[in-house]
């Protein structure tokens, strides 16, 4: 602490005077013959670049090559689809009787696509609300609209 208080930061020593500057890669103290060279630049041609590109197997955007999470919303169209496939059901035969789908009154949920680990997974959650006409068999044996 002569210097008005500062030490030298990059002085390490052995307590005898020994100082030694010290570098950020401290724990490569010398190269070795065993170590492996070191990597040489290698400039890509048009043909590499083409080559790379035409090997790429990931399902998810351009961004997301890596194929980790990604998530895609599906309501509209999923809402969309739900009604018209119930209303095209058609006649149901039951054990008791017919029933058929006239309305959906409810749809309300969500459905997504996920791209996860480059595999492709659909959630959705749905709660529906159906208007149903109904004709069916009564337990007297006589026939009942509904």
């Amino acid at each position: 602490m002569e210097n008005g208080g500062v030490e030298n930061a990059h002085a390490h020593g052995d307590g005898n005077g020994n100082g030694q500057a010290a570098s950020y890669t401290y724990w490569v103290r010398e190269t070795t013959a065993d170590a492996a060279p070191l990597p040489v630049p290698k400039k890509l041609t048009a043909q590499d670049v083409l080559s790379t590109q035409s090997q790429s197997t990931s399902l998810g955007s351009v961004w997301n090559k890596a194929g980790t999470w990604e998530e895609k919303n599906l309501n509209n169209w999923a809402t969309q689809r739900l009604k018209e496939l119930l209303k095209s059901v058609g006649s149901l035969d039951l054990s008791c009787g017919k029933a058929e789908i006239s309305d959906v009154t409810k749809c309300v949920g969500d459905a997504f696509l996920v791209t996860v680990r480059n595999k492709k997974r659909v959630g959705y959650t749905y709660e529906l609300t159906l208007k149903i006409n109904g004709k069916g068999v009564a337990s007297t044996g006589g026939e009942e609209d509904g």
